[in-house]
């Protein structure tokens, strides 16, 4: 079966992974209509696949979402300013207190100044934490909140930004700053570091495959918010420049438009595959490593592996 061929690429990788593929069909994704069609001719609601609609690894287990959560927050924002209630091109500094540390302007030596379009390019194309942060703070947590419900996302719990995640993990270490948790945490007991919130689905940022993927369908399909801002995160999604996990296992006629996210012990991709007919694929994939390590080719590779074993199974299907 094909869900024993990827459980066995996560194997080989020293993880354990779990994953949910679909289709991305020409009909709407709303729950009371069809979005794709069984072998039998029936229409599938939203939701609702069956074996034959879908590809299904633990897609119904709670996992953390780390920087997968700046989909809904981009997405949240794009929607904004096509209601006229933000203006893209307001600017925001970025100073010494506002790096978290990581890629872009989250690790600039020097403050920057930016739009809010560019903090929204940042935050999905180099994962900046800095800039989502303050994106966050522009468009409110809350909105954020009621947009995850709005869209039915019944699963999907937002607690903060990535400085609440970060400051979780400083105190939780007991860290006055980033350099001081790099002395702590290395000497931590396995069993502590485990315990963390940050890798805790019930304590953090939180949904599931399955729901991750109905995001994706929903902003593929315009029926995430006006098409303007769909059309809008699914450009930001085109410009990711990390390669080495969903990309990684598909041909270079595929295209991939995603986003990562990363944590100790946690490496995860949502995205969509498209190929040059027209199908598109709606892929998230999440594993867990044996080790609390936050980088790990091996596991970013399966990624890849697994997700085009999940999209090749569903192209013979509809093939």
């Amino acid at each position: 079966m094909v869900e024993d061929q990827i459980r066995e690429v996560f194997a080989r990788a020293g993880a354990e992974g779990l994953l949910h593929a679909v289709p991305i069909g020409g009909e709407p994704c709303r729950d009371e209509v069809t979005i794709g069609r069984r072998a039998t001719g029936d229409t599938v609601a939203a939701g609702e696949w069956t074996a034959a609609d879908e590809v299904a690894v633990g897609a119904d287990e709670p996992v953390v979402i780390a920087s997968v959560f700046k989909v809904l927050l981009v997405l949240e924002f794009a929607r904004q300013v096509t209601a006229g209630q933000l203006d893209p091109r307001a600017r925001v500094r970025v100073t010494a207190a506002d790096r978290l540390g990581g890629w872009g302007t989250a690790g600039c030596a020097d403050d920057v100044e930016l739009s809010l379009r560019d903090l929204a390019l940042f935050a999905i194309s180099v994962s900046d934490n800095s800039a989502a942060d303050l994106l966050l703070a522009q468009v409110g947590l809350d909105t954020v909140r009621l947009l995850a419900e709005e869209l039915r996302l019944e699963r999907t719990r937002i607690v903060g930004g990535p400085r609440d995640v970060l400051q979780s993990m400083l105190s939780e270490v007991g860290a006055r700053d980033e350099s001081e948790f790099a002395l702590r945490y290395p000497a931590l007991p396995e069993a502590r570091k485990r315990r963390m919130s940050v890798l805790d689905p019930s304590r953090t940022n939180a949904s599931t495959p399955r729901e991750i993927t109905r995001l994706l369908c929903l902003i593929w399909r315009d029926e995430a918010g006006p098409p303007q801002a769909c059309a809008q995160v699914r450009d930001l999604m085109s410009r990711q420049v990390f390669r080495h996990r969903l990309v990684s296992g598909f041909p270079d006629e595929a295209t991939v438009a995603a986003k990562t996210g990363t944590l100790p012990g946690l490496h995860m991709e949502a995205g969509v595959v498209r190929y040059p007919d027209g199908s598109r694929y709606a892929v998230s994939v999440f594993a867990r490593t044996r080790e609390l390590a936050a980088s790990r080719t091996a596991v970013d590779a399966a990624i890849g592996t697994a997700a085009r074993i999940a999209v090749d199974f569903l192209r013979r299907r509809d093939g």
